[in-house]
């Protein structure tokens, strides 16, 4: 999707809404948050106010970013939406929260998250590999949260269930500044999705 003129550099942010998981991913999620809004950029996530979703909407509020939320009205309460928001979307289903989530972000990042985070996160890699989108999408893998997953790829591709060149689907680093700077210097390969039966069966060849 091209970006529109009046609207920010966006990176979407997936993420998990836990408030047990362990400090250091709270800092993952704080120091993302800095890093996005010192450049610039949009925060698009999942509207919660709680876990890492709240940690890195509050870090990109705190250092005068903006935030873009969205949040299916069955999970709009007063203790898990992230009011703050600077554009607050209420939707009716998950299916629409993740159709708003791909289309408004530019880039997307991948923090240390549970089942939804994973549906996510494996709904753009699909789109990316049939080429309905071409977007730098980046696993954030500190404490080597995202190696086992990684790992099952691997097997995935050794067995010859992936094709070995969707390894360049997606980026994975320990930064959130080498994460930021993956998409900031991302140049996709082309600008249109892919439109007929040939040109799916391409890609996953």
């Amino acid at each position: 999707m091209q970006q529109s003129m009046s609207r920010p550099f966006s990176v979407t942010v997936y993420c998990s809404s836990s408030n047990t998981v362990a400090d250091m991913y709270f800092a993952l999620a704080t120091s993302l948050g800095v890093a996005i809004a010192e450049r610039g950029w949009r925060l698009v996530f999942g509207a919660g106010s709680i876990g890492l979703m709240g940690a890195v909407a509050r870090a990109v509020h705190a250092n005068g970013g903006r935030v873009y939320g969205v949040i299916p009205h069955a999970l709009d309460t007063v203790e898990i939406t992230y009011r703050e928001s600077d554009e607050l979307v209420k939707v009716a289903t998950m299916r629409e929260r993740k159709a708003l989530l791909e289309s408004e972000g530019n880039g997307y990042i991948v923090l240390p998250g549970g089942f939804g985070t994973l549906e996510e996160v494996a709904e753009i890699i699909v789109q990316k590999q049939l080429g309905y989108m071409d977007r730098p999408i980046v696993f954030l893998n500190v404490n080597n949260f995202w190696s086992p997953l990684l790992e099952f790829f691997e097997n995935l591709i050794e067995q010859n269930f992936v094709k070995p060149q969707n390894r360049h689907l997606y980026y994975v680093t320990d930064s959130a500044q080498d994460a930021l700077d993956y998409i900031g210097n991302y140049y996709p390969k082309s600008t249109h999705p892919m439109e007929s039966g040939e040109a799916v069966r391409t890609a996953l060849e």
